[in-house]
């Protein structure tokens, strides 16, 4: 593997993990896609408001379906 492949995979393996984290958290929906949003914000992932809102639910729908 390439250096660059593996970073890619611990970054994104970090995003999946605080997803996870912030979707079982105890707080209003709402409040847990605000921060997902952030935490991509935060982490480089600039998209516009749709986009991002695309990504979200997309986190989301894949972390239901495994769990």
């Amino acid at each position: 593997m390439k250096p660059l492949h593996i970073i890619l995979s611990v970054v994104g393996g970090a995003i999946a993990g605080a997803a996870v984290g912030l979707l079982l958290a105890p707080e209003k929906g709402e409040d847990t896609r605000k921060n997902i949003m952030k935490l991509l914000k935060e982490k480089g992932i600039c998209l516009k408001k749709d986009k991002m809102e695309e990504l979200v639910d997309e986190i989301e729908d894949q972390i239901e379906k495994h769990i």
